[in-house]
């Protein structure tokens, strides 16, 4: 099982991902493939937490 501070880690790791995915989304010209790796990181993150 992973530690608690890991799991902390993750979910600020998520969230900075989503801030950085709302900002590069409300650009005039939002760069998609920077959209689709920020998207791709996120689900990884998110797919460790749910194995936790």
């Amino acid at each position: 099982m992973l530690s608690s501070s890991h799991t902390s880690a993750l979910q600020t790791k998520h969230a900075g991902l989503d801030a950085r995915l709302r900002e590069e989304m409300g650009r005039p010209v939002p760069d998609t493939g920077t959209i689709q790796r920020l998207k791709r990181a996120k689900l990884r993150i998110k797919e460790e937490l749910n194995q936790i």
